[in-house]
C-alpha cells in the first residue's frame, strides 16, 4: 500500500543545557518521525522517557531562541529551514509589530557583525603566505609566524602610546633646540651601531626629553611619560594574559576531545570551497601532516605504556643526570656573562674596530649563548625519551630560563656598574646596552640567513654528495629556537623602553624585516620536519614565555626606580617618582584625597579580597559546571551512535523480512493518532 511504502524521514536530536543536565530532546522540525513506531523502540527515547516533562516546559524557551538565529546558522536540512522561515513569516502577524522588528533587528544585527567579523579577517596581512607555510610545513612553523604577527602589532600599539603620552607633549611643550641633532665634528657613521654621539642626543633615549613647557601640577612631562610607560606594561599584560587564556581554554578543549578532532579531520578536514590545484595540495598536506603528529603520539603513548619498572627506573636516573649537566652548563653561562660585561664596560683607547669589538662584547657573549645552548639542550632532550612534543616543551622551557635569567644578570651588573661620572646620564648608558642588544640580535638573524643558511643550501643543491654536506645533513626550521629569539627581543624592548622611548619603533621595523628574513629562510632553505608536534600546546607555552618575560621587564624598571631614586637626566632630573606623583596628588581636591587614600590603604585589602574570592568562585563554579554538561553532552553523542546502530539494524531486519503493512503500533502512537488524524 501507499502507507506501507511511505518514506520515514530521521531527524537529528538536539539537546537543550539547563542549569543541572543537559536533556536530550526532539528538533521542532521533525514532521513524521514522532508518528513511526520506530520512535519508541529508541534507546535515546527510551533512557529521557522519564524526563519528557521537564522538555515541555523548556521546549518554548528553546524555539524562542533558536527563531532568533540566522537561517543559515541553524542545524538543519534546507527543507527544514524553508519550513522554519514559513513558521516564521506566520508566527509575525501574531507576535505583533514591535516583537517581530526586535527579532529582525536583533537577526540583522548578528549578520553585520558577522560580516564586520569576514571583513576583519580577510585584512589580515600575510594571509596568503601564512596557509602556504602552513601546507608545506605543517600548522607548528605556521604558529612561529602568527606569533610574530602578534608582536608586530603589539609594537604598533606602544608606538601609538609613545607617541600620544612621551612624543607629542614633547614635540609642543619641549624646550629642546635642533642644534642637538645637527651633525658635530666628533660624530661618525658608527654612532648609528654604538649608541653614542648623535644618536645619544636624539629623542631615541631618555636624555633627550626635558620638563619643557608643560608644568602643571597634574599635567606635566615627567607624569606624562610615566603613564606612558605604565600604559605600556598593563596593556601588554592585559593583552598577553588573554592571548594565554584563550589558547589554553582551546588547548584543554582539544586534549579532552582528541578522538573527535580525529574525526573532524578526516572526514569534515576539507575545504569544498578550494578551486585551484595549488590549494588543494596545500591542503592534503595539512591534513596529512595533523594525522602523522596524531599516529606518532598514538605510538609514543603506546610504547609508554608496555615499560617496565626497571626501565622507568634506569630512565629517571638517565633524566636526573641530564638535568644535573644542564644547571652546570647554566652556571657556567651566568659566569661567561659576569666577565664580558665587566671587560665591556671599561673605558679603552684601542683601535675603532677593537674599540667597536668590546662594546659589542656583552651582546656578543649572550647571543653566543643562546645560541649553542640551546642546541645542547636540544640534543639532551632526545636522550630523555620524551613525545616530539615534550621535548620541544622541555627544550623551550630551559632556553627560555637561559635566555631571561642571562638578561636579568646582565641589567643587574649594569645597574651596579653605571655611574654618572662621565657627561652621559645614567639612563642613556642602559638605553644604549639596551639598543645594541636589539641591533645584534637582528645582524645575527640577516646573517645567519643569508651568510650560512643561504650558502648551505646552494651547496646542498649543486653538491649533494660531498662529504661536508652529508655531515650537516638537511637544513629544518627549529620552531623552538625561532620563538625564543622572538620572545627574546620583545623582552628587550619591553625591558629597555623606559631607557629607550623608540625602541618601539625600531622593534616594528626590525620584526617586519625579520618577517621577510624568515619567510625566505623557511621557504628557500628549509625541508619539512619528518616528525611533527603540536603546535596548540606549544603556542600556549610562546604566550607564557611571552608574559614571564613581561614579568621581568616589568620588575626590572621598578627595581631600578627603587635602586636609584634621583634620577640623573631627561623629565626627572633631580626628582623621584614619589615627589612628582605626591605633587600631584597634594594639589587635587580633599575627597579625591580621601578616597586615594583609602584605595591604598590596608582597610580597602579586605573588600579586594572578598571581591577577588567570589570573582574566582563564580569561575571555578562555572567551571565545574560546563565540565558537567561537556560530560552529558558525551553522552548524547554516545546515545546518538546507539540511535543511529539501532536504526541500522533495523533497516536491515527490515529488509531482509517480508513486508506487513498491517503492522500494529505502540500504544503512545495509537493515543496521538486520533489528535493528528482529527479535521
Amino acid at each position: 500500500t501507499m502507507e506501507g511504502q511511505k518514506t520515514v524521514n530521521f531527524t537529528r536530536l538536539l539537546s537543550v543545557r539547563t542549569d543541572e543536565s543537559v536533556q536530550s530532546t526532539l528538533s521542532s522540525d521533525s514532521c513524521e518521525y514522532y508518528q513511526t513506531e520506530i520512535f519508541d523502540l529508541l534507546p535515546s527515547v527510551q533512557a529521557v522517557r522519564s524526563q519528557q516533562d521537564s522538555y515541555d516546559m523548556l521546549k518554548s524557551s528553546e524555539a524562542f531562541r533558536l527563531s532568533l538565529q540566522p537561517l543559515r546558522d541553524l542545524p538543519i536540512c534546507m527543507q527544514g529551514k524553508r519550513s522554519a522561515r514559513e513558521r516564521r513569516k506566520m508566527q509575525i502577524s501574531n507576535i505583533g509589530f514591535w516583537e517581530s522588528w526586535r527579532r529582525s533587528q536583533s537577526i540583522n544585527r548578528k549578520r553585520v557583525w558577522a560580516h564586520m567579523r569576514e571583513a576583519g579577517a580577510s585584512l589580515l596581512p600575510w594571509k596568503h603566505t601564512l596557509h602556504k607555510i602552513q601546507g608545506r610545513f605543517g600548522v607548528g612553523v605556521k604558529s612561529y609566524f602568527v606569533f610574530l604577527r602578534y608582536l608586530i602589532y603589539l609594537n604598533l600599539l606602544h608606538c601609538a602610546l609613545i607617541s600620544g603620552f612621551i612624543l607629542g607633549p614633547t614635540g609642543f611643550y619641549g624646550k629642546n633646540s635642533r642644534e642637538w641633532l645637527r651633525f658635530g665634528g666628533d660624530d661618525s657613521v658608527l654612532d648609528f651601531l654604538v649608541g653614542t654621539g648623535l644618536l645619544a642626543r636624539s629623542p631615541v633615549f631618555f636624555g633627550f626629553y626635558t620638563r619643557g613647557s608643560l608644568d602643571h601640577d597634574c599635567l606635566n612631562t615627567p607624569l606624562l611619560y610615566l603613564a606612558g610607560i605604565l600604559c605600556i606594561i598593563f596593556l601588554s599584560l592585559i593583552m598577553v594574559v588573554r592571548r594565554t587564556i584563550v589558547g589554553y581554554k582551546h588547548t584543554w578543549m582539544l586534549e579532552k576531545r582528541t578522538s573527535m578532532n580525529v574525526s573532524f579531520k578526516v572526514f569534515c578536514g576539507w575545504d569544498y570551497t578550494i578551486q585551484h590545484s595549488k590549494s588543494a595540495e596545500l591542503k592534503q598536506s595539512f591534513i596529512r601532516n595533523d594525522l602523522k603528529l596524531f599516529l606518532e603520539e598514538r605510538k609514543f603513548n603506546l610504547k609508554k605504556a608496555q615499560r617496565t619498572l626497571g626501565q622507568k627506573l634506569r630512565l629517571y636516573l638517565l633524566r636526573f643526570i641530564l638535568n644535573l649537566i644542564v644547571v652546570f652548563l647554566l652556571g657556567g653561562a651566568f659566569t661567561l656573562i659576569y666577565y664580558s660585561t665587566n671587560v665591556s664596560l671599561k673605558e679603552s683607547n684601542q683601535v675603532w674596530i677593537l674599540r667597536l669589538i668590546l662594546q659589542y662584547l656583552s651582546p656578543i657573549t649572550i647571543t653566543s649563548v643562546d645560541l649553542v645552548l640551546p642546541q645542547i639542550f636540544r640534543k639532551i632532550s632526545s636522550f630523555e625519551d620524551y613525545s616530539l612534543t615534550v621535548q620541544v616543551n622541555a627544550t623551550l622551557v630551559r632556553s627560555i630560563f637561559l635566555k631571561l635569567a642571562s638578561l636579568g644578570i646582565y641589567l643587574f651588573f649594569l645597574f651596579k656598574t653605571t655611574s654618572v661620572e662621565n657627561r652621559m646620564c645614567r639612563e642613556n648608558q642602559i638605553g644604549i646596552q639596551m639598543y645594541k642588544l636589539c641591533i645584534f640580535n637582528f645582524l645575527t638573524t640577516f646573517c645567519n640567513t643569508f651568510l650560512v643558511n643561504y650558502p648551505r643550501k646552494l651547496l646542498q643543491e649543486k653538491r649533494p654528495t660531498c662529504l661536508l654536506v652529508r655531515l650537516c645533513g638537511r637544513q629544518r626550521f627549529l620552531i623552538p629556537f625561532k620563538v625564543l629569539d622572538l620572545v627574546y627581543i620583545q623582552t628587550v624592548f619591553w625591558v629597555g623602553v623606559y631607557y629607550c622611548p623608540l625602541l618601539p619603533m625600531i622593534g616594528v621595523v626590525s620584526l617586519l624585516v625579520i618577517f621577510y628574513i624568515q619567510k625566505f629562510g623557511v621557504l628557500r632553505c628549509c625541508e619539512a620536519e619528518q616528525r611533527m608536534f603540536r603546535a596548540s600546546s606549544s603556542s600556549v607555552l610562546f604566550h607564557f614565555m611571552l608574559l614571564l618575560g613581561l614579568v621581568m621587564a616589568a620588575a626590572g624598571t621598578a627595581f631600578y626606580l627603587k635602586l636609584f631614586k634621583l634620577i640623573s637626566c631627561g623629565p626627572l632630573k633631580n626628582e623621584t617618582v614619589l615627589t612628582v606623583t605626591e605633587t600631584c596628588v597634594k594639589s587635587l581636591p580633599d575627597s579625591v584625597q580621601n578616597v586615594l587614600k583609602y584605595l591604598s590603604s590596608q582597610a580597602f585589602a579586605l573588600p579586594l579580597l572578598l571581591g577577588e574570592i567570589i570573582i574566582l568562585t563564580s569561575y571555578v563554579s562555572r567551571g565545574r559546571a560546563n565540565r558537567k554538561a561537556i560530560e552529558r553532552l558525551k553522552d548524547m553523542l554516545i546515545m546518538c551512535s546507539s540511535d543511529k546502530r539501532f536504526l541500522v539494524k533495523q533497516h536491515a531486519t527490515l529488509l531482509r523480512g517480508p513486508k506487513n503493512p498491517n503492522r500494529v503500533r505502540p500504544a503512545a502512537v495509537e493515543q496521538k493518532r486520533p489528535l493528528h488524524g482529527a479535521p
